[in-house]
Order: C-alpha cells, then structure tokens, then sequence
C-alpha cells in the first residue's frame, strides 16, 4: 500500500505479502467510498443465518423481458480499470463485475461459489510435497477478442502480482506470492498451480481475471488498463467511457457462451448521492442506492399513491404548500393586491417562488410513487476506532472503559430499526452473521458496564478530581525537573518560616487590645489575607488592611503564599487552587476567563477585617472530572462533516454522552469528507472515530494487514499497514498466518475466531452496527437492488414481462 503522509504513523508496506488493500467501504453514510474487494470463503455451512435476506425481487429468467436499458447510478466515473491499482473504486469493481472472469462468485450467505460459466472444477488435488491446485476451465470460456482463457492468463496475472517485478505497481498481492509456479495441465483447458507453502485462501486468486494483453507489461498494466481494456470476458463488454456526460455504457457481449445478457445495455452515471433524489424524480436513474431521506421520501410518495394522492396533493398535505392556512393565504393575497406597490411586487415574487416549489415537489412526488425501496444490510460494519499510538488510548484498561461505557445495541437500533432492518451488533470483527468464520466473540471483551468502565479508568488511574492533583515529584518528568520541584518546596518552607515571624511581632506590637480581639474573633486574625506578594512588609507598611490595593497575582512574578492562619478553612481549596497554576492544569475556558475578568480572589488584594478569603474553588464539575497527574482525560473525536454524514454525527453524539456518564470526556472535531480518512484516519490523527469495513469471505488474507501489530520505522514512525486503531499483538498476527496456512477448513475458522476473540479483546475497533442498504429501484425492475452479501448476477437483471389482460405473459 502506497506510504500516507502521516503527523504521528505511516501505513506502508513491510513486506510483499502484506501489500494487500483492504478498501475502505463507504466511510460516511454515502459519500466516503473506496473499493470494496469481495474475497471467497470456504464452502460449508454457517450456523447463522445473514442477519437480514436480501431484497432484490428475485424472478425466473422467462419472467424477465428481453432487451431495454438500465441506467444505474454510481458515485464517480473509475479512476482506473485496473481493480488491483491503488486507486480503484466502486465503479472499477462493479465494471469487472459486469466484464471480466470471476471464478469463484458470492451467494446470499457471502460464501464463495465455483462459478460453471469459467469453470469445470476447481480442487486441491495434492498436498505433499507441495500444495496443488487443479483448475478445469469451461471450454466454451473466451475473450471478446476470440482466444480461449487459459494457462497464459494466470501465469501473466501471477507474475504481475507476485510482487517480485517491482516495475508493476500493485496495490495488494496476498495470496500470489505463496505461488510457486503455473503451468499447463493435460490440455490447454486444465491450469496447474503450485504454492511454495500452504495457501488456505486459494479461491480468493484469479477474481477478477485479466487478459494477458493487460497483465502482459508493466506498461499495459500501470498505464493502459487505466482507460481500456484491450479484450473481456463477461456478459457485458465495456463500450464507452463518457467523461463528458459522466456515462459508462456497457453493451451485451455477442461472443458470451453463457446465459444471454436480458438487458440490451447497461449505463452507469456518476451522480452523487445529495443529487439522486431529483435524478430519480427526473426520469435519469432506474437504480440507485440512497440515503435515508430518500428512502422516507419515496415511502411517502408511495403512501400518498396508494391512499389516492396526486402529486399536488400531497404538496399541499406534507410539502412546501403544507405551511400554508387559510389566513395566510389571505394576508398574502391582500399584500399582493394591496397600494402598497413595492410590497405587493415583492409578496408577489415570493408567491410566485412559493408555487413553483409546490409545483416541482408536486412532480416529483408523481415521479417517485413510480419507484420502491428494496433494503437489506451490506456486507460491511461500521466501527468505533480507538488510536491505540499515544495519549490515555495507549493503555489498553482505558480503551477496554471506552468499550464497556459504549451500549452497541442502543447504537444500532438508533440506525437500523427506523429503517425496519434487524438491529443486532456484529459480534465479529471478521465476519458477519451468515458467513462460514462468523461467530460472536464480544464476550471477550464484554458488554455495556458502567460500573466495570469506572473500575477499569480506575485501575488505570484516571478518577475523579485528578486533573487537580499534581504528579508526585519523585515520578515526575526528568532529574532537572525533580529538582526544580524540590527547590521550589524549599522556597515555599522558607516563606512560610518569614511570614510566621513577622506575625509573632505584629502580635507583640498591636499590644493587649487586639489580644482580646483575636481571642473574641477568631475567624478574622487582623483580617487580612497575603496572595501573590512575597514580602509584604517591604511596603513600608504594617497595616496592610489600611492600603486600597496591590497589584494582581503573577504581574510582577511573586509567588502565591498560604492565606493567613484565620482563613485556615480555605487553605485546602487555595492550595488545590496552587497546584493547579503550579502544573498549568487549568482548562483553556477558565484561563481565559481569568485574563478578561478576574476572579474574586484578585492576588495582592487586601479586604477589610471579617471578610472570608474569596478564593477560586475548582467548581464541581471539575472535581467530578476524571483526571490522572494533573491531566484530564479527554479524548479528540474526528467525525466527517459532509451533507452525506448525518446519520454518522448523529451516532457520534449519542457515544459522547454515553462516555460522558462514565467521566470520559470528548473533544468532538468535524472535519470535511475529503480529509476525514486521508488527513486524520489514516496519518492517526485522531483518539476516536467512525468508520466502516468490508466484510471479507477471506478474513485469514484481506483482513489480516488491518490488525496486523504495527512496527517502529527507522524514522520513529509507524509502519501500520491499515491497522489505523494502531493496536495489534504478535499472537494475532500469528493466528492470521496459521490460519491462512493450513488447508483444514475446520481448523481455519478456528484460528479465525481465535484472532477474532483477541482483537477484540485488544479493543482497537469496537464494532457498532452492519450497515444499512437501501436502493431506489423502478417497480417493474427484478433481479435487482439491495444484494446483502452476495454478488450481482448480471445477466439476469432486467425488466419483468407485462402481463395480458388474460393473465398471461407477452414480451415488452
């Protein structure tokens, strides 16, 4: 993975097999998408079901009409069309997807599946001395361009990966560097591959397949399959990338062997998803995922059609037209036709507005009542990120009490019930319910506990009025700091030596007249108190109750004195108050405030007899703060700030005050989408944060360079691979290995599990809620929509056949 610029870590490549992307799925609600790369599992079955199906109104293919175009919404025109460039994104791997050879495809419960439209077979066929793998291709399987798949393909595809021509530049490679050699089998239709050591992974290679003529160079590979790619193997061939008009046309391909494409030509737009609600209500889009409030506004349109709303209705019952009461109408017309002719001009401009907003919502309301939500969970979850680099996170007791302070189940049902989608937390950071390596392993770390999050903060130190409490000097800071505390301990002893004497003297001079007055008004003791002057005598003066004033604490540098025996209730609070200037612990709020406006407890300032010192106690919210050697514990939460965030702002207040209740404080800071995961994920600049993964059917390969154990560079940086929490263990790192070693499938779920029940007892990543998956779809559309965890079959989307009036079916 290319190297981050990073303030405090880098994510950079160790080794070639760790040079494995792990795509950030959608980071925010819509708008943060990178590439999310499907890998293959092993085949047997799950205990568990996916926790919610999929919706995607399924039909047999003679249901479905031939011919018609979909226009499918995706977030930007690709970059490349290389999906194993740096710089892939969604719409690279829905165009492979579509075009290319996918041996092994995803089904409902995201576990592999051989795919017969490439392959014949596909097994291990020897273990000893080496592992072996047999692939037996479909004979009919060839390029657009004529020439059959075959050994020359994986063999150009594997050295390109392999990451031992350093010429390519790759972005991941697990799995191909295990490769030993690739050779022809008994024909031409038979691939023989040999690791050098055990791959338990091996169906993940070769998805997407590309073409020799790509894989062939580095040049055709960095450069040209950028922009084009010179043969494909789908049911779509890719026409035209328009940059103009934002298209990609994709067109049946007439040398397909397999089941022929139902649609004449799929279109994919790059529409961002603020704008998708009026491309829909436009006619633009017959597919398109969507954001919450275009999923309401459709399931509005759709109530107001069934209960015989128009459009225009509806506007005036819910829309723009809603606000407006008969007495406001009235007045409006009135001022529009009243003398007043430059009111009445501009009441009229804004009438005008008015109607042609009610009008617009109107259509568009018609328009939507033509589509249907279909909704389901995608394969990914969204996260808490704890950055375990520095700070109060580096103490895994201190992350444990975030966890344990965090009700993962209040969080997911805030997202997912509205939505009517099954609201259960992943209890896995490597698989999710329905996969063959899901299981739950949160008990690991356990459940919400407010009292076991107090007691762990404890343990590690942070309680209650710590901010206020100064490091003890023998374990503070270096040997010249201890000695400066030292001898200020000594300057303070001896001040308070002269300041009892010249007491005992101003006894023995004010005579037996206030000895009677000290003995009768105890609290007073001459009614003074001293801040912030370290000899009051030299005045010249020794009344200093008599003086009208006397310069503020700190002006000239004095030093800040005991308040005099009389005002011995406040010392404590004074003191406290002492500690806190000594250490600089005071929060920026109050020391601002105290440099516009001082306090009651001006230093230097004298006050009449019987007056109690005001000194500045720390109030009580500060007390109750959770602090350790004069710091708070406050922890700097980055959330993205776009239009297309809301609903990941709105889960990050709801964890503040869950951390508040513990004494945790947070810092909350809105960056903007663009620099939310590059400039603070990714660099580690950041305490907490949310973001989300892709669920991967190969947790043992793509998810291990996530919670791979970062390790120091020559530069003191950290190489983190995409382990962004920055909180990993040697034993995880060796259970992935294991796992992806071993060809025991049963074994290797174990492993699985076992790493999975150490990360999250690490508590890098605390995993909140699987995210919802919503897709605007014309009614009349099938075999499409929200997919879960499986993969898209093109070739059977389509338009479903119109019925006769009789009943039966004609094509369209």
């Amino acid at each position: 993975m290319s190297q981050i610029g990073a303030p405090r870590g880098r994510t950079c490549s160790r080794s070639p097999r760790s040079r494995t992307l792990r795509s950030v799925a959608t980071l925010t609600s819509a708008v943060l998408a990178v590439t999310v790369l499907a890998g293959c599992s092993s085949g047997d079955e799950a205990d568990e079901a996916p926790a919610a199906a999929q919706d995607n109104a399924p039909a047999a293919r003679d249901r479905v009409a031939d011919g018609g175009t979909l226009r499918w919404a995706v977030d930007a025109l690709p970059s490349t069309l290389n999906t194993f460039q740096a710089d892939a994104d969604g719409t690279t791997s829905r165009i492979a997807g579509a075009v290319l050879p996918a041996l092994y495809t995803l089904d409902e419960r995201g576990r592999p599946r051989l795919n017969p439209d490439y392959l014949e077979s596909a097994q291990v066929v020897e273990t000893e001395p080496k592992q072996v793998v047999l692939y037996k291709l479909n004979q009919q399987a060839v390029w657009s361009d004529g020439r059959e798949i075959g050994a020359a393909d994986f063999v150009a595809q594997w050295r390109a990966l392999s990451g031992r021509d350093t010429a390519y530049w790759t972005a991941r490679n697990s799995g191909y560097e295990r490769i030993e050699k690739i050779e022809r089998g008994k024909n031409d239709l038979e691939v023989r591959v040999t690791f050098a050591k055990p791959y338990a992974d091996w169906q993940s290679l070769f998805t997407p397949l590309y073409p020799k003529q790509v894989m062939g160079s580095p040049n055709a590979f960095n450069d040209g399959a950028r922009t084009s790619l010179k043969a494909t193997a789908g049911p779509f061939l890719l026409k035209t990338i328009d940059r103009k008009s934002g298209d990609v046309t994709l067109t049946r391909n007439p040398r397909w062997w397999g089941q022929q494409a139902k649609l004449d030509s799929l279109v994919l737009k790059a529409v961002p998803r603020a704008d998708r609600t009026a491309a829909l209500a436009a006619g633009s889009l017959d597919l398109a995922e969507i954001d919450r409030s275009a999923a309401e506004r459709i399931a509005l349109a759709l109530r107001d059609a069934r209960a015989g709303r128009n459009g225009a209705q509806a506007a005036l019952a819910h829309g723009p037209g809603s606000a407006i009461t008969p007495s406001k109408a009235l007045r409006s017309w009135a001022l529009a036709h009243g003398s007043d002719d430059e009111k009445a001009a501009e009441v009229k401009v804004a009438r005008k507005k008015n109607q042609e907003a009610i009008e617009r919502y109107a259509n568009a309301q018609d328009a939507l009542a033509k589509f249907v939500v279909r909704k389901s969970l995608e394969p990914a979850y969204t996260q808490l990120s704890l950055n375990g680099e520095s700070g109060p996170l580096a103490d895994e007791r201190v992350r444990r009490a975030v966890a344990r302070a965090i009700n993962r189940q209040e969080l997911a049902e805030s997202v997912l019930k509205p939505l009517g989608l099954p609201a259960k937390p992943p209890g896995s950071h490597l698989a999710l319910a329905g996969q063959a390596a899901y299981a739950d392993s949160s008990d690991a770390l356990g459940g919400q506990d407010t009292k076991e999050a107090q007691a762990l903060l404890a343990d590690a130190g942070w309680v209650p009025g710590g901010a206020l409490r100064k490091p003890a000097g023998t374990k503070a800071g270096s040997e010249s700091e201890k000695k400066e505390t030292e001898k200020k301990e000594t300057e303070k002893k001896e001040t308070e030596k002269k300041e009892k004497k010249k007491e005992e003297k101003k006894k023995e001079e004010e005579g037996s007249t206030d000895a009677k007055k000290q003995a009768s008004d105890t609290a007073s003791d001459e009614g003074l108190y001293i801040v912030g002057d370290d000899k009051p005598g030299d005045s010249g003066d020794d009344r200093p109750g008599d003086s009208p004033a006397a310069p503020a604490a700190g002006a000239n540098g004095g030093t800040v004195l005991a308040p005099a025996p009389d005002a011995a209730g406040q010392s404590a609070a004074l003191l406290a108050r002492a500690e806190a200037l000594d250490t600089g612990t005071g929060s920026a709020a109050r020391a601002a405030q105290s440099a516009t406006k001082p306090d009651k407890g001006v230093a230097g300032a004298y006050a009449p007899r019987g007056t109690a010192a005001p000194v500045t106690v720390p109030d009580a919210s500060q007390a109750k703060a959770l602090g350790k050697d004069g710091k708070a514990l406050s922890l700097r939460f980055v959330l993205p700030s776009g239009p297309g965030s809301e609903s990941l702002r709105a889960v990050g207040d709801r964890i503040v005050r869950m951390l508040d209740a513990v004494g945790i404080r947070t810092e909350v800071t809105k960056v903007s989408d663009d620099s939310f995961f590059k400039d603070h994920v990714a660099s580690g600049d950041y305490d907490l944060a949310l973001y989300s993964w892709p669920a991967s059917a190969f947790p043992a390969t793509d998810a291990r360079p996530i919670f791979a154990k970062p390790e120091p560079a020559s530069d003191g940086s950290l190489l983190v691979e995409q382990n962004y929490s920055r909180v990993g263990t040697d034993r995880i790192d060796q259970l992935f290995d294991q796992a992806a070693g071993t060809l025991d499938e049963d074994e290797a779920r174990e492993l699985v599990r076992q790493a999975d029940a150490r990360i999250w007892a690490a508590a890098g990543s605390i995993p909140l809620y699987q995210r919802p998956q919503l897709v605007a779809a014309r009614a009349d559309l099938v075999n499409a929509g929200a997919w879960g965890l499986a993969a898209p079959r093109y070739q059977d989307i389509g338009f479903k056949k119109p019925e006769t009036t009789k009943g039966t079916e004609r094509n369209r």
